[in-house]
């Protein structure tokens, strides 16, 4: 076993999100469907620690910058924080909907138009944080979300609101158009995986990772595009199942998505200050984790040679495997059989 290995792309950020999603979906589906009877407050939790959670580290992590001028020029150290600040100012938008949203949930004495305003604002503004993104090589995939959804942020305040009859499914016209493109985007990855796997000059890991990437692709927005055209019916009076069962899709795909932020790598180091990656900043708060799961074992003369975990650092592992590859190199070059150069001189 190797922590390392488990845990060297582990996403935080995103797990943390997805399981906050996928509990509020339950809890939000049951209050809907009358099985349970808590007030909304109580509902929105999951949406409340996930908004905690990143207050606090964009929180903590402005006052290690402030407090430690030198840490700023390590490596791309403003472009991190940068993205930080875009984050947080994202997260408190979304924090302003959902407060007003539970509010006219329990009150009932808000218009949705009022309501949906910090997302239509939040969805202009994530126009500028994607192109901000994209310019710093920074991943953008909330502020994505956000800017390509700012159509339906309209839409469902005026259909709740009951200013337009339309039906759910024309409502739900713009993320039908957005689920269409990423069933394209799942599409050219499926092919994409194909090719490489018929393709011998590509690496096994390269095959791996494409195929595991379609895999992941499929099975979370072929799950969402279901989920949808359910949640359509059942607005629209034609489905008579519960809303529990009409979010299983989108459980699935949320589910799906916990798994896949074990490696999906990224992620930004200035979270609760800590500059370094999950797993190292996890084995140094944690040093016990290192007597179980730094440990790792090499084959070297046909026997096996354990590392002791209780003294060698992540660091030190990597440089010992590297020594051993080479001392490994260094005894098959002397094994190779010698064969003796033969000349043959052309006649003039």
């Amino acid at each position: 076993m190797n922590l390392q290995s488990l845990f060297q792309d582990f996403n935080p950020s995103k797990f943390v999100v997805h399981c906050c999603l996928f509990t509020f979906t339950i809890l939000f589906c049951l209050r809907l469907d009358g099985l349970i009877d808590w007030p909304y407050w109580v509902v929105f939790v999951p949406l409340w620690v996930w908004k905690s959670i990143a207050t606090l580290g964009a929180i903590v992590g402005a006052v290690v910058w402030c407090r430690h001028p030198h840490y700023r020029v390590e490596g791309d150290s403003y472009s991190h924080f940068k993205a930080m600040l875009i984050s947080l100012s994202l997260h408190l938008i979304l924090l302003m909907f959902e407060l007003l949203a539970c509010d006219r949930l329990t009150s009932g004495r808000h218009l949705w138009v009022l309501v949906f305003i910090p997302l239509i604002f939040g969805s202009a503004a994530s126009v500028g944080a994607c192109v901000w993104a994209v310019k710093h090589d920074r991943s953008f995939e909330l502020e994505l979300f956000c800017a390509v959804n700012a159509l339906q942020f309209v839409f469902l305040p005026l259909k709740l609101d009951g200013l337009v009859s339309w039906s759910w499914e024309v409502v739900f016209v713009p993320l039908w158009i957005v689920l269409c493109l990423s069933l394209v985007a799942v599409l050219y990855s499926i092919i994409f995986s194909v090719i490489l796997l018929r393709t011998p000059e590509v690496s096994a890991q390269q095959k791996k990772s494409a195929f595991y990437s379609a895999i992941g692709n499929c099975a979370t927005v072929i799950p969402v595009l279901v989920f949808q055209v359910l949640l359509a019916d059942k607005l629209d009076e034609d489905l008579n199942w519960p809303y529990i069962a009409v979010a299983g899709p989108l459980l699935v795909a949320l589910f799906t998505l916990i798994l896949l932020s074990f490696n999906a790598k990224g992620g930004n180091k200035w979270w609760f200050g800590i500059r370094k990656n999950f797993s190292q900043f996890l084995l140094g708060v944690l040093p016990c984790l290192q007597e179980y799961g730094n440990i790792s074992y090499h084959t070297d003369n046909g026997q096996t040679v354990p590392l002791d975990s209780a003294n060698v650092q992540m660091d030190d592992f990597e440089k010992y495997d590297k020594k051993s590859k080479k001392a490994l190199t260094k005894k098959n070059d002397h094994l190779k059989p010698v064969v003796p150069i033969v000349s043959i001189e052309l006649p003039d």
